[in-house]
């Protein structure tokens, strides 16, 4: 016979009725002293916390992290030596989408990965493609203001989108990609992910390089067209949640293969552009992928919301061996992600078990709401002090960041290294001519919408990556090409003026 599970209030006291309110008579209305009700209600009010302002949908799984190669030379993170196995939790996300937004939408996918290894926790917050739209954190409230819904009609505006990417020239090549067939997965596990920003690795000797993170699908590239994923959409907004879910129930663990690229100190300062930009990449004909290990997705969670939408990452979580690096975007997100989850979730959400180290943490920090622990019980709250209490180990400090310049607000466009067409125009000469044609389809018929300032301006920048691609995407526009030509031999400053 089935264990009958008794049911309580919120402090373990028995409810004797659940599905019956205390009213004064048989009709009359419902009393104050009906506390369970109360209870139900007032939590019930408060079950929905903020959603996150970006990524807000989302689906995650619990693997692990198996190092097969030897990379003890760049690294001391012994979560990166040879031979290592580590849990992780890992949650997929669209960015623009809200909570309850469908999963088949043309939109960069969100990467993070939360390893919990011996040295406490390793977060790796990335999106599947291997750059970003903006270099300057200035510009990341701006950048989600424009992805999101209009303030006047309430809705989402390609108007406000296509402005602001075509304001920022380095917005482009991010553009081109998300534009392409692979601006639309046809599953998580069927796309690539990318720890995107440049990290540092450090090992033994505290000697530094500079490394960026990839990830490669083993179940191989699969994309939709804007008309599968529309009828994919009619049927099922939680697509790429099933498919995931499913794929782990069945056994079907989907695995990435995990790369790195280096480059030293002395090559990042010679570079031909700068090596820290976001919105660039490091050609693997220059700098290799190097073989790490595999990661694999084996078990769902227990509890969506626990699990799910309780996770909380930011890449200021490092731990030995790995460290930071110049890039402006990932300096900001050092702060911005980690206040994102003290207001989402609050000042104590690493206590929530998604979120836990799987090893003992000392940091001092007390009270706050939702403490759920001891409080580190008597133990001294301040530090220095003369109990021997939790002090700290410079041991596995990084080495020093030798800098230089002035301290000023630099416009990567005054440098005259800088050059942001380049890497979108190498994608579409390596593109096959199936490939060209829905990139220019799918760019055309997102950018119609907009004023045709809008289009002259993002035309101009297709030519400057390559005439070919200026060429048919103004024709698709229905835009005049000679002035497209015109238009792509003024400055920046005199083409945004041009089209304003």
């Amino acid at each position: 016979m089935k264990e009958i599970k008794k049911l309580t209030n919120e402090v373990g006291a028995p409810v004797p009725d659940n599905e019956n309110a205390i009213t004064a008579g048989p009709r009359g209305p419902v009393v104050m002293q009906d506390v369970w009700l109360m209870e139900k209600m007032a939590h019930f009010n408060r079950e929905v916390i903020p959603e996150r302002r970006m990524h807000a949908k989302g689906w995650g799984a619990y693997g692990k992290l198996t190092v097969t190669q030897d990379i003890s030379r760049y690294t001391k993170a012994k979560v990166l030596q040879k031979g290592k196995e580590t849990e992780l939790f890992l949650r997929f996300s669209t960015v623009a989408g809200e909570r309850g937004a469908a999963d088949c939408e043309r939109d960069i996918r969100g990467v993070a990965v939360k390893f919990y290894t011996e040295e406490g926790n390793w977060d790796l917050v990335g999106n599947n493609t291997p750059t970003f739209f903006i270099r300057d954190v200035h510009n990341f409230s701006d950048l989600n203001r424009a992805v999101k819904r209009d303030p006047r009609t309430g809705r989402r505006s390609a108007q406000n989108n296509w402005d602001f990417w075509t304001l920022l020239p380095e917005c482009f090549h991010q553009i081109t990609v998300v534009m392409s067939d692979r601006g639309i997965p046809a599953s998580f596990r069927n796309m690539h992910f990318f720890g995107e920003h440049t990290f540092s690795l450090y090992n033994a000797q505290n000697e530094r390089v500079w490394c960026k993170f990839h990830f490669k699908t083993q179940q191989g590239i699969k994309n939709f067209s804007n008309e599968e994923a529309g009828k994919v959409n009619g049927m099922d907004r939680e697509f790429h949640g099933k498919d995931l879910f499913d794929a782990i129930e069945q056994g079907d663990f989907p695995k990435w293969t995990m790369y790195i690229q280096v480059m030293t100190e002395e090559q990042a300062k010679n570079h031909y552009e700068n090596p820290f930009d976001i919105t660039k990449i490091w050609r693997q004909k220059e700098f290799p992928l190097i073989e790490v290990g595999v990661l694999e997705l084996n078990r769902n969670p227990e509890n969506y919301f626990a699990e799910v939408e309780q996770s909380a990452f930011t890449p200021a979580h490092v731990v030995p061996g790995i460290g930071f690096s110049p890039d402006k975007f990932l300096q900001g997100r050092l702060f911005s992600y980690g206040d994102a989850q003290r207001y989402r979730l609050g000042v104590n959400h690493n206590h929530i078990p998604v979120n836990r180290a799987k090893c003992e943490v000392n940091e001092y920090h007390r009270d706050g709401l939702m403490r759920t622990d001891g409080n580190y019980g008597g133990a001294p709250a301040y530090s220095p002090n003369s109990a021997g209490y939790w002090t700290a180990q410079p041991e596995v400090a990084e080495p020093p960041l030798d800098n230089e310049g002035a301290v000023w607000r630099y416009d990567p466009k005054d440098d005259p290294t800088d050059d942001c067409f380049r890497a979108g125009g190498d994608l579409w000469r390596v593109l096959t001519e199936d490939k060209k044609q829905i990139l220019i389809d799918n760019t055309a018929g997102d950018i119609a919408p907009c004023t045709e300032n809008i289009k002259y301006r993002h035309a101009a920048h297709c030519f400057l990556a390559d005439p070919e691609y200026g060429e048919r995407f103004a024709k698709a526009a229905g835009l005049d090409f000679e002035k497209v030509k015109a238009l792509s031999k003024l400055s920046n400053k005199e083409l945004i003026e041009a089209t304003l």
